[in-house]
């Protein structure tokens, strides 16, 4: 008896020690798996690699980030023959604190943040227009965006994804610049959403808190009405759609940046962007990314193309001077060698100043020629930080 005691006593002992390492090994991979999240010096998160998309639910608003926006731009063809490009965007700012958002407590019905700022632009390029309105909301009556799917809107200006079942990813638009332009588009996705970055983050420098979570639909087939001045027609054409959610977009020591999308007649489209130095100089965390029919983005660093400016327009408003003409040169897509593309704006004035967000930059419709001088696509180029400081908007 004693000893079935001891032997007894001897396996309780050895249940009671596995318990406790287990309830150890349990409380620290809970502990783990709950750690406070890394946030900034002002207390909003920070884009961290791994994340796990969950779509519809990564379309809608991230109320832990500071800053977050949703970017259509489009070139469109009417019945008429006409050549008209489109910008649409919707920026959400968290306000100084984080927290908030639409169902959130907030200490006043009157309280100031979020706030929800739009831009629309209209290029008709026949008669040398281009129209632009900024609108500004705090989130509650006039604006908002769902945190369950892509459901943005700042007064009637909308985009909401409209996908039912199997099938492409859809989406529909309307907006306008006063009396003078509306759209109203239907979005129909070619290629699944591309994340761009390494591992779901994209770097936009070397402090860690300068990077963003960057999920793009490179090229959606679009159609539906638009009118500019009193003429409305049907028309057709290509958007690319940007959704970027971050806390910080640049670090100390850069200006601003040079971005462009390219969509290609063959089928592959480029996103790139220079992010630029105070001293003039070309931040090593820029990047140019091919996307194929997989909808994988292949990057290339700074080392491995060329942003090379091949023309500038000043500003008759701001005295800014863009440099809005740019040749990209890049490892080709397939096969060996490089590929050149030069982006030649629609229009030289396409400066978006805003007095609202208290910003200037130049948001522009291009068509992409190649090294023999032939269009084989069509470019949104977007220069930022030519006027004031832009760093303070987005940190």
């Amino acid at each position: 008896m004693k000893g079935m005691r001891m032997r007894g006593n001897h396996c309780m002992g050895r249940l009671l020690l596995l318990a406790v390492v287990a309830g150890v090994g349990w409380f620290g991979a809970r502990g783990q798996d709950f750690a406070p999240p890394p946030r900034t010096p002002d207390g909003f998160l920070v884009p961290q690699p791994g994340r796990r998309f969950e779509w519809p639910r990564d379309h809608g608003r991230h109320d832990g980030f500071k800053i977050e926006w949703w970017y259509v731009t489009g070139q469109l063809t009417a019945e008429d023959g006409r050549e008209l490009g489109y910008q649409l965007t919707f920026f959400r700012n968290a306000g100084p604190t984080p927290g908030g958002g639409m169902g959130a407590a907030q200490p006043s019905l009157f309280a100031h943040a979020p706030l929800h700022l739009a831009h629309c632009a209209v290029v008709d390029v026949a008669s040398g227009r281009f129209l632009h309105e900024s609108r500004i909301n705090r989130e509650g009556w006039d604006a908002g965006a769902s945190a369950e799917t892509l459901k943005v809107h700042n007064g009637w200006w909308r985009l909401e994804r409209t996908t039912s079942g199997p099938g492409p990813e859809t989406m529909d638009l309307r907006a306008g610049v006063r009396g003078e332009a509306s759209l109203e588009l239907r979005l129909v996705a070619e290629k699944p959403v591309v994340v761009f970055g390494t591992n779901g983050v994209s770097r936009k420098g070397r402090d860690p808190t300068a990077a963003s979570h960057y999920l793009t639909f490179t090229r959606l087939r679009t159609e539906g009405t638009a009118r500019v001045g009193g003429a409305s027609a049907r028309v057709q054409g290509v958007s690319w759609m940007d959704h970027e959610f971050s806390s910080s977009q640049l670090e100390a020591g850069q200006s601003g940046w040079d971005w462009a999308c390219v969509i290609l007649d063959d089928g592959t489209e480029i996103m790139a962007y220079r992010m630029r130095r105070e001293d003039g100089g070309t931040d090593p965390f820029s990047t140019l990314a091919w996307v194929g029919s997989d909808a994988t983005p292949r990057h290339v660093g700074p080392d491995r193309f060329q942003w090379e400016v091949t023309g500038r327009w000043t500003s008759g408003v701001t005295g800014a001077r863009y440099p809005n003409r740019v040749r990209l040169t890049a490892p080709a897509f397939q096969g060996t060698g490089t590929r050149a593309l030069s982006l030649e704006p629609l229009l030289d004035a396409q400066e978006i100043v805003d007095p609202l967000g208290g910003v200037a930059y130049w948001e522009g419709a291009c068509r992409v020629r190649d090294e023999s001088g032939k269009v084989v696509g069509r470019a949104y180029l977007e220069l930022a930080g030519y006027v004031g400081r832009l760093r303070d908007k987005f940190r």
